[in-house]
């Protein structure tokens, strides 16, 4: 029988409730700030522990969906725990330091944990992994993360989340485009400038040759105009991710960009892929996730290279 562990009472852990709501699965929901959890009580009429009583009690699986700067120390707490599989959100970690030393745990502990990027679970992504098979494979992608720097700057955030923005917010879009190619198996990275709260780079660019021999290149510019987008070519068609809630065409010998019909009532009725993404865990059915272990390898090694130019 499935009893949920869901560390976090803000909105993206509302999000999960939802889902656990509709699914019928019971959970507990621990939360440490008085405003979220008198939110959240009153959306679900659900009391909010606030204290350390849920580690004498017994769960089947956890979900981590707590601040970005919170995200390995929480997660780190429930391995102490019998629990032996966790969820966490994106990108489970700070840094590189923080995703090594969640791996090693993790290990320690025999657990499995799962970092959740939402955006795998897209209708939009398995309509397009469908079409992209049905045309013979990938040829090549090209993506983009650029960032509204002028939206980012004002906001209110712990110390050192806005200095790791790439890790902890582009890497939806690189996460993804990586899911369709696979990891980078070659890349040659560029950078230029820096932004007074990401002093690591403000315009980024590179290409290279991922381990399924697909090529590649991605272009970002956080102090210009553009979107998160990633572009998949077959031998047949372009298809767009652009926005990544949508699937358009381009067919060959056409300049035409039409959209493509999607089944996407879940992602309509509930916060984008966050259903399946939930169902998924849930059901033991892990293969389009991203496991710590391999998290902590990328961070330090391709998303690190890509941040380094």
């Amino acid at each position: 029988m499935k009893n949920v562990l869901l560390m976090g009472a803000g909105p993206m852990a509302m999000a999960y409730a939802q889902v656990l709501e509709k699914m019928g699965v019971a959970y507990d929901v621990v939360g440490r700030g008085a405003a979220s959890a008198a939110l959240f009580e009153e959306k679900y009429h659900k009391k909010v522990i606030r204290d350390d009583s849920w580690k004498h009690q017994t769960y089947s699986h956890a979900i981590v969906a707590v601040s970005m700067e919170q995200l390995t120390t929480v997660t780190l707490n429930v391995l102490e725990t019998t629990i032996n599989t966790v969820l966490v959100e994106k990108p489970a970690g700070l840094n590189g330091a923080e995703l090594t030393r969640l791996a090693h745990e993790a290990a320690a502990a025999n657990a499995k944990v799962w970092v959740g990027y939402n955006r795998r679970f897209y209708a939009a992504v398995l309509e397009a992994e469908k079409r992209i098979e049905a045309d013979g494979g990938l040829r090549s992608v090209h993506f983009e993360f650029t960032e509204w720097s002028h939206v980012i700057e004002p906001l209110q955030k712990a110390p050192g989340v806005k200095e790791n923005w790439f890790l902890g917010n582009s890497t939806h879009v690189v996460d993804l485009a990586f899911f369709f190619m696979g990891e980078p198996a070659s890349l040659q990275a560029y950078k230029s400038g820096s932004i007074n709260w990401h002093p690591a780079g403000a315009a980024f660019v590179g290409a290279g040759k991922s381990i399924n021999d697909v090529l590649f290149s991605y272009h970002a510019n956080w102090q210009a105009p553009g979107r998160w987008s990633v572009e998949l070519l077959t031998a047949k068609n372009r298809y767009y991710l652009k926005p990544m809630e949508k699937l358009h065409v381009q067919t060959l010998g056409s300049v035409a960009v039409n959209e493509i019909p999607l089944n996407d009532e879940l992602d309509i009725n509930f916060k984008p892929g966050i259903y399946l993404q939930t169902a998924a865990y849930l059901n033991g059915t892990t293969d389009r996730f991203v496991s710590i272990e391999t998290q902590a390898r990328l961070a330090n090694g391709a998303y690190q290279q890509m941040l380094n130019g």
